[in-house]
């Protein structure tokens, strides 16, 4: 892994970049370094690197075993970066927005010469924001925080930021946990016993981490509300897109990703059975291999498991 730094457009700061190389070829059934076709027979830029974009709450350290696994699968740099606010990158700036990540997701591509974006929650928002007015070849969403016509308005939870001016940080988790529901059966916990899950968190190191990104993460969630869109405003995205959803996430972003795909011809939605929110975090090579296939030029189908695969064989 190599580690450099990019500079922001806006002259303001700077980008931590963790970087991952290929050592061997590519390991599913297409070369990285050719040219795919479109349907039409239009040869299509060839895949160039990747940049992989984390969610909130977190920074890309939690996010390298997938760099290594896409690097391996693609045989193409796939480059990691720590958004503002993160050890390493530049804090947010006062004007912070939607704007600020687009500025630089497109800087980190430009300055690694990449062609794909694959993109985690609201680093999926990010992702799709950015694709509505910059060129992206090809681009692989999972629970995508995006906004359409006001339906993340009820997770918003004003507590947030009065929590946070107070100094209650085990509070502001637990009202942004309850709200965004990501944390599985826990977000559905009693407030109180949210915010002793928060205190006791906060002994581990993760824990910890979260704690002090909790400012980034009301920031973030109101930077999503503020740019709160209709399906229309997506119809400029040009981008081969696949977006997906967990099977065991939160099913609002199953509901946005089908509305989109609905929408935008460019866009295509599938369900990854058995997945949390956290899917990109854990272990597993499911995600990765389904990524590859799809910036390859591939389908974006849900390939079946190992199981499945063994009773299909059988003919059950």
């Amino acid at each position: 892994m190599e580690t450099s730094r990019i500079g922001t457009d806006d002259g303001e700061g700077h980008l931590e970049l963790h970087s991952f190389r290929p050592a061997s070829a590519a390991r599913v059934p297409a070369t990285a370094g050719t040219a795919v076709r479109a349907a039409a027979g239009t040869p299509v830029k060839p895949l160039a690197g990747v940049v992989l974009v984390h969610g909130t709450l977190i920074t890309d350290g939690l996010y390298r075993p997938f760099a290594r696994k896409l690097c391996q699968l693609l045989g193409v740099p796939v480059h990691c970066y720590n958004r503002r606010g993160r050890a390493g990158s530049s804090p947010q700036p006062p004007s912070y927005s939607a704007a600020t990540e687009v500025a630089d997701l497109t800087a980190v591509l430009r300055e690694t010469g990449s062609s794909d974006v694959v993109a985690h929650s609201y680093g999926g928002f990010v992702a799709l924001q950015t694709a509505r007015m910059a060129p992206i070849r090809r681009m692989v969403t999972y629970d995508a925080a995006v906004s359409l016509s006001g339906n993340l308005a009820k997770r918003w939870r004003p507590e947030l930021e009065r929590s946070l001016a107070a100094g209650e940080l085990d509070a502001t988790w637990a009202h942004l946990v309850q709200g965004l529901e990501t944390a599985g059966p826990v977000s559905r916990l009693p407030l109180g016993a949210l915010r002793m899950l928060s205190i006791l968190s906060a002994r581990t190191v993760l824990g910890a981490e979260m704690r002090e990104l909790l400012p980034t993460a009301v920031a973030e969630m109101r930077a999503v509300l503020d740019a709160d869109a209709e399906l229309q405003d997506f119809a400029a995205v040009t981008t081969p897109t696949l977006m997906l959803s967990g099977g065991w996430s939160p099913a609002y972003f199953a509901e946005t990703g089908r509305l989109l795909a609905a929408a935008v011809p460019a866009i295509e939605f599938a369900v990854v059975p058995g997945q949390l929110h956290e899917g990109p975090l854990r272990p597993g090579n499911r995600l990765a291999l389904t990524a590859a296939r799809f910036l390859l030029g591939g389908s974006g189908s849900i390939p079946p498991t190992a199981a499945r695969r063994r009773r299909l064989r059988m003919g059950r």
